[in-house]
């Protein structure tokens, strides 16, 4: 499982020109789910996503998680990330879970993440989706899980 995480001023997205899902203040996570992934795995990628300390405290240092300031999440589905790129100039999506394995673990990984954080908004699996965001530093991470 791959994540990417952006701390953000504000973020949403839309899908047929209609938001389906914003934030204020908080982390946008695009999710990639690979062949070896479960659900288990999506779920303790959500407590490392709310738990992971990006924000600053009082003394300007990243000592606080998106669960100590109360911040927004949205989670995106996004399946280019698990693309191989190591060689050629076209990548390869081999590693990506196919759809019918990998929209059932993004709809539960959302479903948990709105039951533990109330500040939560989501994307649409395979859909085609806009994303707006204003990258707050920037501050940008890559999160991997392996089953």
């Amino acid at each position: 499982m791959i994540c990417v995480i952006q701390r953000v001023t504000d973020a949403h997205v839309k899908v047929s020109q209609q938001i389906i899902g914003e934030i204020n203040h908080g982390l946008v996570a695009l999710l990639a789910i690979e062949k070896e992934d479960n659900k288990a795995l999506a779920e303790k990628m959500i407590e490392r996503i709310l738990n992971y300390r990006i924000f600053a405290d009082e003394h300007d240092k990243m000592n606080l998680s998106l669960r100590d300031i109360d911040g927004g999440l949205l989670l995106v589905p996004q399946f280019t990330l698990a693309a191989d790129t190591q060689k050629g100039t076209r990548p390869s999506f081999s590693p990506a879970a196919q759809p019918s394995i990998a929209k059932p673990i993004f709809e539960a990984t959302a479903l948990y993440a709105a039951s533990i954080h109330s500040h939560f908004a989501s994307g649409l699996f395979g859909a085609d989706m806009q994303v707006s965001l204003c990258n707050d530093g920037p501050v940008t991470f890559t999160l991997q899980s392996r089953p």
